[in-house]
């Protein structure tokens, strides 16, 4: 995975530099230290799906292209078997699958994601980034925390909400979940 987040970090600097755009500059529109937004850069920490999805959208590339480096090619449909979605390391506590990898101009990026459960100790992912998410839980309990608020969630439970606001998602009943997850 370390691997896969140099190589994104590579294709992100590369990209703010073809457009001369500054690092302050983004740090700026996303939202983040220019320390946090340096790290991303240096391909040293995992850079938050939201992030990426903003600087897609700001160079005018497709997320997939920043996370594989292979352009989309569908325009009419994209049909993603079971199973076939394309993995995506993004996050170390949660396991994404793409869904849409291949359709461009998407306007929103649609993710099966897992979450593991967690050890009693270990401490809580919290994450926030512009933009709004959608999460369709399919199996199993999930929290989600949004800033103080607690949210449990169970099969066939959604929740809508504002992604800049501090968010965490964790597994309960020591079982995975599988949530469908649209970031927009």
């Amino acid at each position: 995975m370390q691997e896969q987040i140099k190589q994104v970090a590579s294709r992100i600097r590369e990209l703010r530099e073809i457009f001369g755009a500054s690092v302050e500059e983004l740090a700026r529109a996303f939202q983040v230290s220019e320390a946090d937004y340096r790290q991303y850069e240096s391909g040293t920490v995992d850079i938050p799906v939201g992030i990426l999805y903003q600087l897609a959208q700001r160079f005018g590339v497709e997320l997939t292209t920043l996370l594989t480096g292979e352009e989309p090619r569908l325009r009419t449909y994209a049909l993603t078997r079971s199973g076939q979605g394309v993995s995506v390391d993004r996050r170390q506590q949660y396991g994404y699958q793409s869904l849409a990898y291949n359709f461009i101009g998407k306007r929103s990026e649609p993710f099966l994601v897992t979450v593991p459960p967690a050890a009693a100790d270990a401490p809580e992912h919290i994450n926030s980034h512009p933009g709004q998410e959608f999460h369709y839980v399919l199996e199993g309990t999930l929290r989600v925390r949004l800033d103080q608020h607690q949210v449990v969630l169970g099969p066939g439970d959604s929740l809508y909400f504002d992604s800049s606001v501090p968010h965490s998602l964790t597994a309960l009943d020591q079982a995975p979940v599988r949530v469908l997850t649209v970031i927009l």
